[in-house]
């Protein structure tokens, strides 16, 4: 299952891990998602959101 927010769409972000000696390496940031009971159209549905969509009310927890 891919880490996707079911609301805003967002996925993770790629980049570099630098050490000391300026070796890099491939690194990902993931999203923090959390999985919610919403109300959908009158009904509970299980929802992988991320926690920034949670704090602004962009669903209604059931």
């Amino acid at each position: 299952m891919a880490r996707v927010c079911d609301i805003c769409g967002k996925g993770p972000q790629f980049g570099n891990r630098v050490s000391h000696a300026h070796n890099v390496t491939k690194r990902r940031w993931n999203v923090n998602l959390q999985s919610v009971r919403a109300n959908i159209n009158g009904t509970h549905r299980r929802l992988r959101v991320c926690t920034a969509c949670i704090k602004s009310n962009k669903i209604a927890k059931a």
